[in-house]
């Protein structure tokens, strides 16, 4: 089987897997959320504090009663917690649940030898193989050795090296990372 025979074959199954993966909702702890989410918020006993709300590219989001709440930055318990506390003034003990129905500001850039660069809105905990497939693999003259992801830290832009051939051979998958919303990967 030659090797661009190879990539494509790794590259479909690594979209089917990775497909199956995103029908699946998944909220780490430290899931952060931002603008262009929409979140479904209820209020128990009271259907007509049933929302559908959408964080606005300011990062607030709008309820009834209660107005504008920041959003953008925190966790869905954070805000939760916010919506129920100053729902208290117009309601006894509201019990508040707070779910993602959409996530929109979760987003990947993957770049250079792919067959489809581009932004990608994913689910998070996504790793470098899955947004790979995304991509739908790498085309036949990228340099699997030198995969690089691109991070903006507090302290500036971090390079992440990734070895894609050693990571498909099941080698250091430690390097097969958890990409975080504006991560790159870049393919030379």
């Amino acid at each position: 089987m030659n090797n661009v025979m190879k990539h494509l074959l790794v590259g479909i199954i690594l979209f089917f897997v990775c497909s199956s993966f995103c029908a699946v909702a998944f909220e780490p702890p430290s899931f952060v959320l931002g603008p262009g989410d929409v979140l479904e918020v209820s209020v128990w006993k009271d259907e007509e504090l049933t929302k559908q709300v959408i964080i606005q590219p300011d990062g607030y989001l709008s309820f009834p009663l209660i107005g504008q709440v920041l959003a953008g930055g925190r966790t869905l318990d954070d805000v939760q917690s916010e919506i129920a506390n100053r729902l208290e003034e117009y309601i006894s003990s509201p019990t508040v649940t707070l779910l993602p129905f959409r996530i929109e500001s979760y987003k990947v850039y993957v770049l250079g030898k792919v067959n489809k660069p581009g932004v990608f809105i994913v689910p998070p905990a996504v790793n470098v193989m899955q947004a790979l497939s995304m991509a739908a693999g790498t085309n036949p003259f990228a340099d699997l050795d030198n995969i690089s992801i691109l991070r903006q830290g507090a302290g500036g832009q971090e390079r992440i090296p990734f070895d894609y051939k050693d990571v498909a051979k099941g080698k250091d998958l430690g390097q097969n990372i958890e990409l975080k919303s504006g991560d790159v990967v870049v393919v030379p």
